[in-house]
C-alpha cells in the first residue's frame, strides 16, 4: 500500500475473530466515526498485529505512513489478552493526561521515537511526519500551538524537518527528557 492511501476495514468483519499483521512499514490505525472526527487509535509498525473484531462498530481506518505490507491471519489463542492498539491507546491517553500542551507534544514525540524511532548518530529520527494538525488531534491542542511549539523546538536546535524530507529529526536532549517515560 503506497504511502498516504487509507483504507477502511469493513465492520462487518467483526465475527470472525482475525488480525492484520504489519509486515513493513508505518501505519496510523484510526476511528472513522463521525463524532470523534478520526480519533488516532494507535501506529503500528512492523510485526505488530491489529484485532479485527476489537473495531468499533463503524471499522477502522488504516492510513500507510511509509510504503506498507500486510496479511491477514486468524487469531491464535495466545493473542486473546492485550493487543497492540490496546498498548497504544492506553500510552496515547497517558500523553493527553498531562497538564499542558508542551508537555503532551514533548511527551507524545517521545513516545513516537521510542516505539517507531531510530537512533542515529547525533538524533533520533522517525521515519516519518506527522502534519502539525495529527499532532494537535493527538495531544488536545489546536494546530497552531503545534506550529508555535515545533517552531520553537526548531530555533532551539532540538528539531529538525527539513522542506521535502519525509524524516523528523530530535535531539537526544528532548527525547530524554520527556515529562514521561516509555
Amino acid at each position: 500500500m503506497p504511502r498516504l492511501q487509507t483504507v477502511l476495514l469493513d465492520p462487518a468483519g467483526r465475527e470472525q475473530a482475525t488480525v492484520l499483521e504489519v509486515m513493513e512499514g508505518i501505519c496510523r490505525v484510526y476511528c472513522p466515526c463521525e463524532e470523534t472526527e478520526g480519533m488516532t487509535l494507535a501506529f503500528l509498525q512492523s510485526g505488530d498485529r491489529l484485532r479485527t473484531d476489537r473495531l468499533c462498530s463503524e471499522g477502522a481506518c488504516i492510513e500507510a505512513l511509509t510504503a506498507l505490507k500486510f496479511r491477514r491471519d486468524s487469531v491464535s489463542t495466545d493473542e486473546l489478552g492485550i493487543d497492540s492498539v490496546n498498548e497504544w491507546t492506553l500510552q496515547l491517553l497517558r500523553v493527553r493526561h498531562l497538564g499542558q500542551a508542551e508537555q503532551r507534544l514533548h511527551a507524545l514525540l517521545a513516545l513516537l521515537v521510542n516505539r517507531l524511532g531510530l537512533r542515529c548518530s547525533d538524533a533520533f529520527q522517525l521515519p516519518f511526519r506527522l502534519t502539525h494538525d495529527r499532532f494537535g488531534e493527538l495531544i488536545g491542542a489546536t494546530r497552531v500551538t503545534t506550529t508555535r511549539l515545533l517552531s520553537k523546538w526548531r530555533h532551539a536546535g532540538l528539531v529538525e524537518m527539513s522542506p521535502g524530507e519525509l524524516v523528523m529529526r530530535l535531539s537526544p536532549e528532548l527525547i530524554e527528557s520527556s515529562p514521561l517515560t516509555f
